[in-house]
Order: structure tokens, then C-alpha cells, then sequence
């Protein structure tokens, strides 16, 4: 099985957790986009989406499904997106397209984070795929300086501004042995937008796609691991 089939088979597992009626946050992203393709086939079915980039907005518009001003909507049931990397806590490192913000933001309006990924991206501990933090570039360099204390080598994004105008700094060389407290300590830095940890809203669900089959993982395991701590 290739990696795109892979993507494409964890995409498919999600519309399972698609509510009748619903209105089902989309990230964004390669595997999103085979989610985004198929949730085409059900758009009769959905109230409509809201979206956490441009890009996935405009693949949806094309495709016929309605998009929605998240200000305009109190609850989101579900949301589904990629990650660069997740760990077996369902931990993850997301930012590699530059949608980050927008991604923090629907999950934490959504009930169910469902997050969808082929097996290469399952990690014992996160940090091999460069952490991308957004920056208000008026603080690039101070935030460089930063994020150069805590450890990493940040390297700026070049040509590339995100869908709020800001800049992304891609972090190389951290190891994320403790995802929750770093996540917050890099938010708290003057200039930083997000950051692409996602441990303080992590997901409920990881649906890994392998040769095997689609693998499941839930809350229920998180909590079983950390009893066995």
C-alpha cells in the first residue's frame, strides 16, 4: 500500500465520525484533502464546514460545499486534520502547510478533534519534523533569539506568509519530551501567534492508515498509558 493510499484510507475511517446534519470542522493538508474529497460524496448530509485555512476553503467552494463563517457558528461536533507528526498520547506537531492558527482555533471550538495520518507519522517523541511557530514579523528576530535559547535552530520560511499575514519560523533540532509544558511556554513569548504543538487540545481520535488496515487509537488508550506510568 502506498502513502497516499494510506492517507486516503484514514480519510475515508473519518466520515464515520461525521454526525447527519453536522457541521464538521476541516483542516488542512495532503491527507486532509482526500477527507475533503470524499466528505464531497456526503455534502447532502452536512449542514457544512468550517474551514481553518484558505486553501481548504477554496477545495471545498470547488468542490460544491458550504463553507461557513466560523463566527457564525456556536458548535462544531467534529473536527478532522492531518499532523506532520503524533504520538501515541495523540500529541502532534501540525504547521507544516502554515495553517496552524486557524487549525488551533477550530479545534478548540470542536467536541471530537479526529486526526487522520498515514503510519509514517507516528512518533515515539515529537520533534524530528521542525516545529513551526507563527510569528507577527515585527518580533522574527527576537522570537529567532528566543527559540534559539530553548535549543532549536529556527529558520525563517522564506516567501511564505501565512493567511494572517504573519511569518513562520521553522524550529529544527528540539526534542518535545514534554509537549503540554512546551506548547505553553512558546505561546508565551511576546510576538508568537501559536505554535505547532498541539498538546493542550490534543486529539480524541488517531486514525493511522498502514498496509494493515486503518489503526485506531482513542482517549481511552491515552488514558490507559498514563495509568501504566
Amino acid at each position: 500500500m502506498t502513502t497516499d493510499e494510506m492517507k486516503r484510507a484514514a480519510a475515508l475511517a473519518a466520515l464515520a465520525y461525521v454526525p447527519e446534519g453536522a457541521i464538521v470542522g476541516v483542516g488542512t493538508g495532503s491527507t486532509v484533502n482526500f477527507f475533503i474529497d470524499a466528505l464531497e460524496a456526503i455534502r447532502g448530509r452536512v449542514a457544512g464546514a468550517v474551514s481553518s485555512s484558505r486553501a481548504s476553503t477554496e477545495r471545498m467552494a470547488r468542490l460544491g460545499i458550504p463553507v461557513l463563517d466560523l463566527n457564525r457558528v456556536d458548535d462544531v461536533p467534529v473536527y478532522v486534520d492531518g499532523a506532520d507528526e503524533v504520538s501515541a498520547r495523540l500529541h502532534m506537531v501540525k504547521g507544516g502547510g502554515g495553517a496552524l492558527t486557524g487549525e488551533k482555533i477550530v479545534a478548540a471550538m470542536s467536541r471530537i478533534f479526529v486526526c487522520i495520518a498515514d503510519q509514517a507519522k507516528k512518533k515515539a517523541v515529537l520533534g524530528a519534523f521542525p516545529l513551526p511557530v507563527e510569528v507577527i514579523p515585527l518580533a522574527r528576530a527576537y522570537v529567532a533569539r528566543e527559540m534559539a535559547a530553548l535549543g532549536g535552530r529556527p529558520v525563517l520560511r522564506e516567501g511564505f506568509v501565512t493567511d494572517y499575514g504573519n511569518v513562520i519560523l521553522d524550529v529544527h533540532g528540539l526534542t518535545i519530551a514534554d509537549p503540554v509544558e512546551l506548547e505553553g511556554r512558546i505561546d508565551r513569548i511576546a510576538g508568537v501567534v501559536t505554535n505547532g504543538i498541539f498538546a493542550r487540545r490534543p486529539a480524541d481520535v488517531l486514525l493511522l492508515g498502514t498496509p494493515a488496515g486503518v489503526e485506531c487509537l482513542t482517549a481511552q488508550h491515552v488514558e490507559t498509558l498514563r495509568s501504566s506510568d
